[in-house]
């Protein structure tokens, strides 16, 4: 009789991963919206796939994957010869990312296509995007290891192309989050010190712009030493000057009192965040510079002109480069748990706020305990927006994780010129959008930003 219970519940579990995210006769799932499970378990896909590239990047773990017919031969089935530290396993690494990366993005893709214009959960695509995972699980592992059997040739070079282009539009996206983050922080604290009559929230958002001022000051220091010597390095100076200065021309713009009086709630936090990232993308650019006296991340070459090996190590996985892997989970997170509370970021990301109609639905479920529906009369985001940037963040993490390198003609993984200036206009593009936010009110008076 235990055993008969036992597999009853396994069964009714099992409905959570066949059938729909609501999960309406499935008692296991947790009280949520619909619309978030989906979300997160999509998310949870990504992060599979990050991990899987992560750890294909271990040399232990290259080690034990020379039996794929890929792996070190060329077209004539000869073991390639390669000159520098890069061996066979070093290359695996990058190819596996490259390859994993690619799986996940023709995964979203897919649901990027099939999901166009779907409008609420009564039209029958939506029953694919909240449900049927064990099969969607199957559907990702089937598209990776069909990746992993693409031939090389020219596949390597034209996908960090891609991934060039993607990770250029992640990083705006990235920006747009972290502007709306900023403007929501200010707006909450700036009620919460009226409501409570309290000078201590004046005091932390005092603090913290300070804190971020600081840090992007300590971070131009930093970069000026490390990144720039005397008598070189003119564009590691050039890109580090032009941000700094662009940096404190949008944080005087912040503070303008027609600013202020169109927009009460800019001010210099906002500022100081979008500048701090700003320096990190301007710190990201500078360590792919291509030359090892503009570059402490470079390794060192010894008397004969070549890479020293035990250098080598700390090329994938450079500061950097570990940090911009946290701003990407957590800017993905941010993607998939919540709604932005302005209007017109929710027009930009394709979301909106949950309908309030389904407040008397939302009470029922949670004294049930499982995933309602709230997206009957209309979906709370874009099922193919949310995709597409899904595969623009596989795109980030496949460059992020390579360290912007490129694959070079001798089958190495090089730095490049092209890195750089992606970056450095990517962090360009998000200073002008700020500055739009700041500026379109008074140049567009007729319409309503509030």
């Amino acid at each position: 009789m235990g055993a008969c219970l036992g597999a009853c519940s396994l069964l009714s579990c099992a409905s959570c991963l066949c059938g729909s995210a609501p999960c309406i006769l499935c008692g296991c799932c947790p009280s949520t919206r619909n619309s978030t499970v989906s979300r997160l378990l999509f998310t949870f896909f990504l992060f599979l796939g990050v991990l899987v590239s992560i750890i294909m990047l271990s040399p232990g773990v290259e080690s034990q994957l020379y039996k794929l017919p890929w792996v070190c031969e060329d077209r004539t089935q000869q073991p390639v010869v390669l000159q520098g530290p890069l061996d066979c396993g070093s290359l695996l690494g990058f190819r596996a990312v490259y390859r994993m990366c690619f799986a996940t993005a023709a995964f979203f893709s897919f649901f990027m296509l099939i999901m166009i214009c779907v409008r609420s959960s009564r039209d029958p695509r939506a029953a694919i995007q909240n449900g049927f995972w064990f099969f969607k699980f199957l559907i990702l592992v089937g598209i990776t290891v069909g990746a992993f059997y693409i031939p090389d040739g020219s596949f390597s070079k034209i996908w960090f192309y891609f991934g060039v282009v993607g990770s250029f539009l992640f990083i705006l996206i990235q920006l747009i989050l972290f502007i709306d983050f900023a403007h929501s922080w200010n707006q909450r604290w700036l009620c919460k010190a009226e409501e409570c009559d309290s000078p201590a929230w004046y005091a932390g958002l005092f603090f913290f712009t300070f804190l971020f001022y600081l840090l992007s000051i300590a971070a131009v220091v930093l970069m000026f030493i490390y990144y720039t010597e005397s008598g070189s390095c003119h564009e590691g100076k050039v890109f580090i000057g032009l941000n700094l200065t662009f940096c404190f021309c949008v944080s005087i713009v912040a503070v303008l009192p027609k600013v202020q009086d169109a927009q009460p709630n800019s001010g210099l936090l906002q500022a100081s965040v979008i500048t701090l990232y700003t320096m990190f993308v301007t710190w990201s650019a500078l360590s792919n510079v291509p030359d090892q006296k503009c570059n402490p991340h470079l390794p060192g070459k010894n008397v004969t002109g070549q890479m020293e090996l035990e250098d080598y190590s700390t090329v994938w996985w450079d500061a950097p480069s570990i940090v911009g892997l946290i701003i990407f989970i957590l800017c993905t997170f941010f993607i998939s748990l919540r709604s932005s509370d302005h209007r017109q970021v929710n027009s930009l990301m394709q979301t909106e706020e949950c309908p309030v109609e389904t407040v008397q639905q939302q009470q029922v479920a949670i004294s049930e305990g499982r995933v309602y529906d709230n997206e009957q009369d209309g979906v709370t985001y874009s099922y193919s927006f949310f995709h597409f940037c899904l595969v623009l963040a596989s795109l980030h993490v496949m460059m992020t994780l390579t360290n912007w390198y490129s694959p070079g003609e001798t089958r190495k993984m090089i730095s490049t010129w092209t890195s750089v200036w992606v970056k450095i206009c990517a962090s360009w593009a998000g200073l002008f959008l700020y500055l739009w936010t700041l500026v379109a009110p008074l140049l567009l008076p007729n319409r309503d930003f509030s």
